[in-house]
């Protein structure tokens, strides 16, 4: 039978929206730091303004881009047996009540399956979305509020990476962390690990991860289509839309820092890293030239000297083996408990408990 709670032992928490640091100034540090390096480096997560927030939405639904829809499959077919092993009992304890907390949360549509299953499991769910981007934090909400019915959604715009989180613990509840679509994929092994551990540190023994991971091509897998072209495909597309979202970083800079980057001068591309297994993307310069940051919060203006062919590194997507999976989390003070692969094993779903 379903555990279904009294109304009473979860209380409302007004729906607000959290801005937990100055965003401005987060971008110029970070611009600052990652166009002054050797190679040049954009963070990822400065592609999520509303423009980018709003072309990766249009990602997922490219037929080319397997990861949601994937993903999204397994939600469809194993939800309830997800929420089911999250809030199992531990020894006399009754089953907790979840509370889910997702990094990451961007429109939150596929969240939306796991938070329908707690909802029928526990009759109403606490649901704190986190994301740097304002715009998707609105979208998140409003998609939840109108298709699933017994959520509390309280946002957070954050960066997760570093901060604390405000958890909202109510008592006999269990946090259930939700990281999804393989966005732990966009740090390297050592920051992938310091993620799960700054998140750790924030959580109970006991609590869970819920972690979505895109899978590395096998080799020889009769089972698994997946290749390089399939790869490759998903992170440039016919229509062009990847490559429009990586440039709207450009164009973000020049909206916001007042940066002058023609983006007519560079060129979105994607390259398949095996020996580091990762896609990586890139904005590489077709000719030289010189781009101005004028004087922002994070310190005075500076130039930026491109040569034809230098590239701006704006993303990692790793591609894990279920055995590197088991150790990123062992590493980072979870417990494997589950893991839920499509047929093809494009992708994979693991739920580890916190140690």
């Amino acid at each position: 039978m379903p555990f279904t709670p009294a109304v009473s032992e979860l209380p409302e928490i007004a729906p607000d929206i959290v801005i937990a640091s100055n965003p401005a100034e987060a971008i110029a540090g970070e611009v600052r730091a990652g166009l002054t390096s050797i190679p040049k480096t954009l963070s990822p997560w400065l592609f999520y303004d509303e423009t980018g927030s709003r072309l990766f939405e249009q990602i997922t639904e490219l037929p080319e881009y397997y990861l949601t829809r994937t993903e999204r499959a397994i939600f469809h077919t194993h939800a309830d047996e997800i929420i089911a092993e999250a809030s199992r009992p531990t020894g006399n304890d009754p089953a907790p009540i979840l509370t889910l907390i997702e990094l990451g949360a961007g429109t939150a549509t596929k969240t939306g399956i796991l938070l329908a299953a707690a909802v029928r499991r526990q009759g109403r769910v606490v649901y704190q979305p986190v994301d740097v981007s304002v715009t998707a934090l609105e979208a998140a909400t409003e998609n939840i509020r109108a298709n699933v019915p017994g959520v509390t959604v309280r946002c957070q715009v954050a960066d997760y990476t570093t901060q604390a989180l405000p958890l909202n613990r109510l008592p006999n509840t269990r946090t259930l962390a939700l990281y999804i679509g393989s966005s732990i994929g966009n740090f390297s092994p050592d920051d992938a690990r310091d993620v799960l551990r700054n998140l750790r540190a924030q959580l109970l023994p006991g609590d869970t991860l819920l972690l979505g991971t895109d899978l590395a091509p096998l080799n020889g897998a009769s089972s698994s289509t997946k290749d390089e072209s399939t790869l490759l495909a998903a992170y440039n597309d016919d229509a062009g839309v990847t490559a429009a979202f990586n440039s709207n970083v450009l164009a973000r800079l020049n909206r916001e820092l007042g940066a002058n980057f023609n983006l007519n001068r560079f060129i979105h591309k994607a390259i398949w890293n095996s020996e580091e297994s990762r896609i990586e993307m890139h904005l590489e310069s077709l000719v030289p030239q010189r781009v101005h940051i004028p004087e922002n919060t994070s310190g005075s203006a500076f130039t930026l000297d491109f040569a034809a062919g230098e590239s701006i590194h704006t993303e990692n997507s790793y591609k894990f083996t279920p055995a590197r999976v088991e150790r990123l989390l062992t590493s980072s003070g979870f417990t494997l408990t589950r893991q839920w692969q499509d047929p093809q094993h494009f992708f994979a779903v693991n739920l580890a408990t916190a140690v």
